[in-house]
This record gives structure tokens, C-alpha cells and sequence, in this order.
């Protein structure tokens, strides 16, 4: 059943990975039988339900993950799902070290993937009890000021793709730094995209 639903962008992934590689065609395999459609997104094996991202598959040297995008919003009775890092928000990750375990957890997944399609259909979204207010360097504060264009197209940007230009223009603690980066992101904005967009 899963057979016509691959990908060949996802099959020429796969065949050139060189970590994880086993453990990620599991995966594979137990996210098509849940009908999802595979894509290659962000140079990995990405599913999707009517057009919204589920999950992804990533490969790491220590670990291989399933990433939930809306992971914060489903249930999680094993205790499996991973905050992945301190800012991370809406996403969670189950990760494995080897195939057995995926082999073990194989029903468990499918019941996690079922139930990320479910939160999708039924348009639940996080919402953010409180928004919390990006407080921006000093640096890129004069610029908007500066720049109404600038300021205009900041602040049509996702709070996500806001949230990811205050992080990187707040962490280094040189102003010196921090100019070179706001400069370097300038076009950037203007285009509409985020830090991490091509």
C-alpha cells in the first residue's frame, strides 16, 4: 500500500544518507501507513495532510527523530515527545537510537501520527496565553526608526519568523556584531522572509 505514495526526491534522499539511514526508512514506512503524503522539505523526508506539515523525519549522528510540528498540542501518554531546545515552542520530537526501538514503539507512533492528523483536521492551533513582547536591540530599533520600509515589512512577518530575527540579532554581545547582522538581514526582511528562508 505505501509503495505508490513515495516520494523519488525522498528515495534519492535516503539513498545518499549516510546516518541513521535504517532507522529513517522505518520511519518511513510507518508515516505512509498513516496516508500521509511524502514531500522533501527543508532537504528532508517532510508528511503532510492536504497540505499541512505533520511530520518530519530527521536524521542525527547521535539520534534519529520523528519532529512533530504541532507536537506541543497532542496528548502524551508514554511521556515520549522532546522539547528540542529552550525557544521551541510548538514542535516535539520522539528520538530513537536504533531500529528496535522504533520496532517496539511501532503502534505508538501510529496512534502519535493519527493523532497529529486529527489535531490538524480539526484546525486546533496554540494559542499563546500571553504574547509575549520582543524586546529588540537598540541597533535594530534605530533602524526601523530609520527605515519605514524596513519597519513595514517586519512587521508583516509570522511571529515566528519576528521571534527568529530577535534571537539572532540578540545574541551577540557586541554592538559591533549586532549591526553586522541586522545590515547582513536587511534584504532579508524586505523580501519577506524569515532568517532561516532561502
Amino acid at each position: 500500500m505505501a509503495k505508490n505514495k513515495m516520494n523519488p526526491n525522498v528515495d534519492a534522499y535516503l539513498s545518499k544518507a549516510t546516518k541513521r539511514r535504517e532507522e529513517m526508512e522505518k520511519l518511513r514506512m510507518i508515516i505512509l501507513d498513516c496516508g500521509l503524503t511524502e514531500e522533501l522539505k527543508w532537504g528532508q523526508p517532510c508528511y503532510t495532510f492536504q497540505n499541512s506539515n505533520i511530520v518530519l523525519i530527521q536524521g542525527f549522528k547521535e539520534y534519529c527523530a520523528l519532529l512533530f510540528f504541532k507536537g506541543v498540542l497532542l496528548k502524551d501518554p508514554n511521556g515520549i515527545l522532546i522539547k528540542t531546545g529552550e525557544n521551541t515552542r510548538v514542535g516535539r520530537q520522539i528520538r530513537f537510537n536504533n531500529v528496535r526501538e522504533i520496532i517496539e514503539l511501532k503502534s505508538i507512533l501510529k496512534i502519535y501520527i493519527n493523532k497529529a492528523i486529527e489535531v490538524e483536521k480539526s484546525g486546533l492551533k496554540m494559542t499563546s496565553k500571553e504574547k509575549t513582547k520582543l524586546i529588540f536591540p537598540e541597533e535594530f530599533q534605530k533602524k526601523l526608526n530609520k527605515m519605514p520600509a524596513l519597519k513595514a515589512a517586519f512587521d508583516v512577518l509570522t511571529p515566528g519568523r519576528q521571534r527568529g530575527y530577535h534571537l539572532y540579532f540578540s545574541a551577540p554581545k557586541q554592538s559591533k556584531t549586532r549591526e553586522s547582522r541586522i545590515e547582513k538581514c536587511i534584504p532579508q526582511i524586505l523580501n519577506g522572509k524569515g532568517i532561516n528562508d532561502r
